[in-house]
């Protein structure tokens, strides 16, 4: 099958089954997307789809259709995105474990809103867990990075 990852073509040859997850990991490489609790509930390993947040543990690689954008296709050579930039003058991650699939659940919901209320940011980011308790910083980086986006 052929896959469409951060802005690059890959043919792989793996079941349709698979989840994304793998696929990524293990046939590609890409190790910025992590393997949290397998069912869809934790978030470490959130990725795009088209600009969607989806939980690529349990998204069959069969059933993928557009293009992916990893952690590592975020940004640009030359910059970061808004979000990763808020991220580190927040200094969000503690231990970091979570922080691709948080990064990239922020980055959807910017992609789609970029002036969230506090309750918009706490629904959106509701279903990516952080063990460190960093959710303050969390949602003080998703409005620096909705400032930033939205060219204050």
């Amino acid at each position: 099958m052929k896959l469409n990852v951060d802005g690059k073509s890959h043919e792989v040859d793996v079941e349709d089954d698979m989840p994304l997850l793998w696929v990524l990991r293990d046939e590609l490489g890409i190790t910025g997307v992590k393997y949290g609790c397998g069912i869809a509930q934790c978030g470490a390993c959130t990725v795009h789809i088209d600009g969607v947040a989806v939980r690529s543990c349990q998204t069959a690689a069969g059933d993928v259709d557009g293009a992916i954008t990893t952690i590592e296709g975020l940004g640009t050579p030359d910059a970061l995105h808004a979000v990763q930039d808020a991220w580190i003058t927040h200094q969000v991650a503690q231990c970091g474990y979570c922080q691709s699939g948080q990064i990239m659940q922020a980055a959807s919901l910017l992609g789609e809103n970029t002036a969230p209320t506090d309750a918009e940011i706490d629904e959106a980011m509701d279903g990516n867990l952080c063990r460190c308790g960093t959710y303050p910083r969390i949602r003080a980086a998703v409005k620096t990075a909705a400032a930033k986006l939205q060219g204050a």
